[in-house]
């Protein structure tokens, strides 16, 4: 299974909690057992009862405004959540390890604010990955979480700086991963690094940073089919394509004040934990 089943989905679900509308509310239960006709029917009296019976808000009420109705949409709220897995059963040894897994988030920003740049270039900073992995250069083996983290702790295994931007939100978050005696480690080690995030920034981290951003966009493009999910992408989301030189210059403008802005920004939210 993959990272996202077990830490970005719990993840999600806490960092927009009071946003997201449960699976439930939104696809019937009884959908996959009944009939072509019966969904049909059940589809066109919800319409019927729910957008062409009942009135908007702004219609029953002259005196709501579009603030408030707008800020129903996508609220941070931040939070905590826990779930246990059952370790299955092997005959011998399995060689793989038994870990526990822990995912610290922060509000990050849409993919049209004027910081998604810079929130691009510190998660790239922050970089990481798991202790034992294969590949040549340009893994981000100077990154932080690796300099600081994986080559100082020997029982991390893993610890890795995501940066998920939507429409009109964010999550910047740190997953780490460890033998289960060492979870309040992780959380301290993990937190500590956060919290350095809005501290000194120095030129050489940047430039490295600045520069392996550059270079992943720049190597990606090279796959045709790549150059097409890139178009189709950026013209749902805002109705043109940006070229790669517009990017490119845009990580090139990147200042260390701008991501001791940003990384302030960040920390100033409501962390999320699972």
């Amino acid at each position: 299974r993959n990272r996202n089943e077990y830490t970005l989905n719990p993840l999600t679900r806490i960092h927009w909690r009071a946003s997201l509308v449960p699976a439930a509310a939104v696809i019937p239960a009884p959908i996959a057992y009944i009939k072509v006709v019966a969904v049909k029917k059940l589809v066109v009296d919800s319409v019927q009862k729910y957008f062409v019976d009942k009135p908007p808000v702004w219609g029953v009420d002259d005196g709501t405004s579009v603030k408030k109705i707008d800020h129903s949409i996508s609220q941070y709220t931040g939070g905590i959540i826990q779930e246990d897995c059952k370790i299955p059963l092997h005959m011998g040894p399995s060689g793989l390890p038994e870990l526990a897994h822990v995912v610290i988030g922060l509000e990050g920003c849409s993919h049209q604010d004027p910081d998604f740049i810079p929130m691009c270039v510190l998660s790239v900073m922050m970089g990481g990955g798991g202790s034992f992995s294969a590949g040549g250069p340009g893994k981000g083996m100077y990154t932080r979480l690796y300099t600081n983290v994986l080559n100082r702790y020997h029982w991390m295994f893993n610890a890795t700086a995501y940066n998920q931007t939507y429409s009109d939100s964010g999550l910047f978050y740190i997953h780490a991963s460890a033998p289960p005696n060492h979870v309040r480690d992780i959380i301290d080690v993990i937190t500590k690094e956060m919290s350095a995030m809005a501290g000194e920034v120095g030129n050489t981290e940047l430039r490295r940073a600045k520069t392996q951003l550059q270079s992943m966009i720049l190597m990606n493009l090279e796959a045709r089919p790549v150059v097409f999910e890139d178009i189709a992408r950026q013209v749902l989301a805002v109705g043109h394509r940006k070229l790669p030189s517009t990017f490119i210059q845009e990580i090139e403008n990147v200042t260390k004040a701008d991501i001791e802005r940003i990384a302030t920004r960040l920390l100033k939210s409501q962390p999320s934990v699972a």
